[in-house]
């Protein structure tokens, strides 16, 4: 677990310039990220539960739930940037053209003179009402005037000076005491910051570090571009200097050893294979290397890695906890594929990087002898490739001149294992591009735009103290989501090492976020939204082919755009078992298709489906098993993550002028979703109400009429929830699990009451 703990201070990196440290760094942190899921996976096979509790691991390590949370890393959207950029305008575009999005005009600017003329208008105007104003007053007393005396006049003018004079001492001196108390407040961190303070705040740290990040990620890809093309330059320069004088020598040692061989054997040799290494594997031998074999620190490191990669079983591409596993109390975790990669990143970087001197080096460029010796070995396994197949043409005329039959050594190795059955899918629209069939389904509303969200708006704190698996935290929720999902589609690499997990099921009352996080997913890694909720395909592609060519369609095109995501709403609707006679939109539609669907998720395709329903039980479970790996349930906010919401949603929708007991609200809303307190809010803090703060602060009593006329989450559809869980397999081998250790403690209980009772007769004897 101390790859999880410490990953906080991995990832907190400076902005590298560097391109060759950054090239490791990069490899590094994927292949730290990727351990970190490795390890969650293999957590769950021994907690039986998808959420982990590590505390004493966290105590020990003197660190906070909130410290262990993961971050995303920034390299997953900035590293596609462009190409984000020209698919959204992509589909702005494909809307535009069908009326379903308003295309803003553009205002023309006001000239001088106009912007002139405009501001005389309104100066005439202000000074017409004000005169007129003027003259009324005016008129009013002229009129009062008449009907008193001047004495009387004189005294009552002196008495009204003084009492608004007495007014607005007090006035102003209660402002100033408030405003005192209230920067009291916000010193001590019992108050916000108004909101306006802190928009001022973040838009000057905002503009502050965007200005340095722009000016170093400029930096980056300048720096990134002059080391691709001095490898370029380098690999082209060695070619043409020593291209010669390496396959001399490289032919001259391979026929050194075939005349060997043939000198203590009296036979000529076999040549190994392209497949088998060809030259490499003979001096990789024992006592037979070669001048020109040996590798530099960067070679040397792949082989490493490739040494423990072959020593070690390959880890499972597809791990499903839906599969009935017998509970062994002595669990082996899974062999790791991210460990050789760390440790070969770890020692490039000792023999590289530890030693070198950069003392007064300045400059950020690449290193020239750096890329000299990798180019160099690359451009020496290229010519090697070349000189072994002259090679093994002179072996093949040699053995026919000595009367010895040709022995094909240009086999293909043998491969271990079942064929593969599965057969290659036939593709029904070859003759059509990318971008024809991304604007079919956009027109056809299965390639939908989403709301950009950030996981951390789903709002609440990790878990302070160990849980179960029906009552995670939003921060547990977060976490689980970044390891399942976000990281595996983000990276290609960490992809390609971490067990595939092809859906995920979110379960959860209405309004406790499932959509939100979709959209949360999506937008964290840039992904391609398909939408296949039955209420949105009905009446799109009819009938049979109609649905082959639909399913068909989604998987092409989600491949062509990785990563992406296939979400389905209402997720237990297909696999009812009585559908409602109301219900027209066919939900059993694809019912048969959505199996075949899933398992066609092939393992190099960074593509995830997710679902959500509100009523999961009402779906036949194995069927709703048999196509979600994984089942992850959103319950009602507890008391702490209410509290937080009530907080950040009413600063939100008041700036930061509302004075609410926060707390009272949070005890008074327990049933709720943080969904319903979002939408009592929106409906109660309209533009008018917003106005009137100052004047008329927001009571407790505004907000609990428009809440009651919401419906609560009650016990029993949190019953229905846990019940649900339990029957799925995880929850069916968590709860044999606590079976077996509660048979073996009832079992320890008796045998220590035996011996005691053996015990009392031996001492009465």
């Amino acid at each position: 677990m101390n790859s999880v703990l410490l990953l906080p201070n991995i990832m907190v990196v400076f902005i590298m310039i560097q391109p060759q440290k950054r090239e490791l760094v990069r490899k590094l942190l994927d292949a730290c990220l990727g351990r970190v899921v490795e390890l969650k996976h293999d957590l769950v096979n021994i907690d039986l539960m998808e959420f982990s509790y590590n505390d004493d691991v966290v105590e020990r390590l003197r660190l906070t739930p909130m410290d262990t949370e993961l971050r995303i890393p920034r390299y997953f959207l900035r590293e596609r940037e462009q190409e984000l950029e020209f698919r959204k305008r992509t589909m702005n575009e494909i809307l535009i053209k069908l009326g379903w999005l308003e295309e803003h005009a553009l205002e023309e600017p006001l000239t001088e003179i106009e912007a002139i003329r405009l501001l005389q208008m309104h100066e005439r105007a202000r000074q017409g009402r004000l005169r007129a104003h003027f003259m009324k007053e005016i008129r009013k007393e002229k009129g009062k005037a008449e009907e008193r005396s001047e004495k009387e006049r004189t005294d009552s003018g002196l008495m009204a000076a003084m009492k608004i004079q007495k007014m607005w001492r007090g006035h102003t001196a209660r402002r100033i005491t408030r405003r005192r108390k209230m920067d009291e407040m916000i010193l001590i961190g019992m108050v916000p910051p108004p909101a306006a303070v802190l928009k001022e705040r973040a838009e000057k740290l905002e503009k502050h570090n965007e200005h340095d990040v722009r000016r170093r990620h400029v930096a980056q890809q300048t720096y990134a571009a002059q080391f691709e093309a001095r490898q370029v330059a380098i690999q082209e320069e060695i070619r043409q200097k020593h291209g010669a004088t390496m396959k001399e020598d490289i032919a001259d040692e391979i026929r050194a050893w075939i005349k060997d061989c043939y000198d203590k054997t009296g036979k000529l040799p076999d040549f190994p294979s392209e497949d088998q290494g060809g030259s490499l594997h003979i001096f990789s031998r024992p006592g037979t290397e070669s001048e020109h074999s040996r590798s530099s620190a960067r070679s040397s490191k792949e082989s490493r890695k490739t040494k423990d990669k072959s020593k070690s079983p390959a880890r499972s591409g597809d791990l499903n906890v839906n599969e009935n596993q017998e509970d062994d109390v002595n669990f082996q975790p899974a062999v790791s594929v991210c460990l050789p990669d760390i440790r070969a990143e770890i020692e490039y970087f000792n023999d590289t990087w530890r030693d070198k001197d950069e003392t007064g080096i300045l400059s950020q460029a690449a290193y020239e002898d750096m890329i000299y010796a990798e180019k160099y070995q690359e451009v020496e396994l290229e010519f090697r490739r070349a000189v072994d197949d002259v090679m093994r043409q002179e072996i093949e005329l040699l053995q026919t001149m000595v009367g010895k039959k040709v022995k094909k050594s240009n086999k293909k190795t043998r491969r271990s294992g079942k064929k593969s059955k599965k057969k290659k899918e036939k593709d029904l629209t070859p003759d059509r591009s990318t971008e024809s069939l991304y604007e079919e389904l956009v027109t056809n509303g299965i390639i939908r735009k989403y709301p950009e969200l950030n996981l951390k708006q789903f709002l609440g704190d990790k878990a302070l103290t160990a849980r179960n698996g029906t009552n995670p935290s939003p921060g547990d929720i977060r976490q689980i989501l970044v390891e399942y999902c976000i990281l595996p589609l983000g990276s290609e690499a960490i992809h390609s090492c971490t067990p595939l997990i092809r859906s995920v099921l979110l379960a959860g009352p209405r309004g406790s976020g499932k959509k939100a996080l979709l959209h949360a997913i999506c937008t964290e890694v840039g992904a391609v939204l398909f939408d296949l909720t039955p209420a949105n395909i009905v009446g799109k592609y009819p009938g049979k082919s109609g649905l082959i060519m639909l399913i068909h369609l989604v998987l092409k095109v989600s491949r062509l755009l990785q990563p992406a995501v296939i979400y389905m709403g209402d997720a237990e609707r297909p696999f009812m078992k009585k559908i409602p006679k109301t219900d027209r939109t066919d939900p059993k539609r694809l019912k048969k298709d959505l199996p075949k669907m899933i398992k066609n998720i092939a393992t190099e395709d960074r593509v995830i489906f997710v679902g959500t329903s509100n009523l999961p039980w009402e779906a036949d479970q194995k069927l709703l098993q048999s196509v979600y790996n994984r089942f992850i349930y959103i319950p009602r906010p507890d008391y702490g993550a209410m509290s937080h919401a009530w907080k950040t949603l009413l600063h939100k929708y008041s700036g930061g002028i509302s004075n609410l007991d926060t707390s009272a609200m949070a005890k008074i809303s327990d049933g709720y979703t943080i969904g319903a307190i979002d939408a009592c809010l929106r409906e109660v803090m309209t533009c008018k109400r917003k106005l009137q703060l100052r004047s008329q602060p927001l009571t407790n009593a505004e907000l609990i009429n428009v809440l009651c006329t919401r419906d609560p989450v009650y016990r029993e559809e949190e019953e229905a929830f846990e019940s649900w869980w339990s029957k799925t397999p995880l929850g069916r081998r968590r709860q044999r699990f606590l079976e077996l250790e509660e048979e073996r403690l009832i079992e320890e209980q008796a045998q220590q009451a035996k011996q005691g009772n053996g015990n009392k007769k031996k001492g009465m004897n």
